[in-house]
Formats: C-alpha cells, sequence, structure tokens
C-alpha cells in the first residue's frame, strides 16, 4: 500500500472504531437506562465488535504501512478519543463540555506535537 494512502487510511480507521467505541461505553446510559445492566453490558460487546474491526485494521495500517510508531499510534488514539468524546457528548448526549474538558484536550494536544514533531512518513 502506498505509504501516502496508508497515512490517511489509518487515522480514518481509528476515528470510525473510536464512534463505534464511545457509543458502546456511553451510548447506553441514554438509550438502555431503563434496562438491566447484563443487556446494556451485552449490547455494547455487540457494538464494541465492529470498533475492533475498524481499530485493528486501523492500528496495523498505521504501523506497518504508514510507519507509525506504537507510542504515536497510542497519542493519537487519545486525541481521536477526545475529539470524537467531544462530538458524541454534545450531539448526542445533550451534554455541556466544561474548560476543564477543554484544557485537558491541550494537553493531549501538546502531547501530540512531541510524539509528531520529528515524524517521517514510511516510503
Amino acid at each position: 500500500m502506498n505509504p501516502r494512502l496508508a497515512l490517511f487510511l489509518a487515522p480514518l480507521f481509528l476515528v470510525a472504531s473510536n464512534i463505534f467505541m464511545t457509543y458502546a461505553w456511553y451510548g447506553h446510559l441514554k438509550d438502555l437506562k431503563d434496562k438491566p445492566i447484563w443487556i446494556a453490558v451485552l449490547a455494547s460487546w455487540g457494538v464494541a465488535f465492529f470498533e475492533y474491526c475498524l481499530q485493528v485494521p486501523g492500528n496495523r495500517i498505521g504501523f506497518q504501512q504508514a510507519g507509525i510508531s506504537l507510542q504515536q499510534l497510542k497519542v493519537m488514539q487519545e486525541v481521536i478519543t477526545m475529539l470524537v468524546f467531544a462530538g458524541f457528548a454534545v450531539v448526542y448526549m445533550k451534554d455541556k463540555l466544561t474548560m476543564n474538558f477543554v484544557y485537558a484536550s491541550l494537553c493531549l494536544v501538546g502531547a501530540a506535537f512531541f510524539m509528531f514533531r520529528d515524524f517521517k512518513a514510511a516510503g
């Protein structure tokens, strides 16, 4: 695979997987709040299956074909998680983000800067 394509696909897969993950972790708080916990657990596992179907190839593409290090993948995933969670919290859960969440997110952006400042794509 072309390294430039891999560099585009890896985060795309990770964003998509994170949407499923965020719903699996938090969607039951809204959609299954009146159901027994075992139903919420089983439903979340079902959603998480699709997360893994995207997360595993995303990490493989990023690591093996785009030349993203393991540590870079982890920090990238955390930044993606915060961005997806922010959208999910506001749009789906109708929650308000606090300034502390914004400050914590900016710290992650700083972490990403340091992890990727010397990055050179594979190829």
